[in-house]
């Protein structure tokens, strides 16, 4: 999997970085087919954001979160991407089983 880290008015450190990177990494423990993922964080005040943009063989995933920390929105940001791959797998599945169920009818 390929990670494109960036930010906009914040300087991406590296505790920021391998945090952002351990996080997102859990993705990859659920759906093996993540091609490349791109997260932007970024500072607006007190508003800290983080948006992320995940393609997988067959899809795209975005999400994004706002929290009062960087951390807090990078871990909000990462548990929505990870119902959403979760969700995005269990479709995989089902449409799966209903082409084999089909197949064996039709015999």
């Amino acid at each position: 999997m390929q990670l494109t880290i960036s930010g906009q008015h914040i300087d991406i450190t590296p505790p920021l970085r391998s945090y952002v990177s351990t996080k997102i990494g859990r993705i990859e423990r659920h759906f093996d087919h993540v091609t490349t993922t791109n997260v932007v964080l970024q500072v607006e005040k007190t508003r800290h954001m983080a948006e992320a943009t995940i393609a997988a063989r067959g899809t795209t995933l975005h999400a994004n979160a706002e929290a009062n920390d960087m951390y807090a929105a990078i871990d909000a940001l990462a548990n929505k991407l990870d119902r959403q791959v979760l969700k995005h797998k269990e479709k995989l599945k089902n449409r799966h089983k209903a082409n084999s169920a089909s197949k064996n009818v039709e015999n």
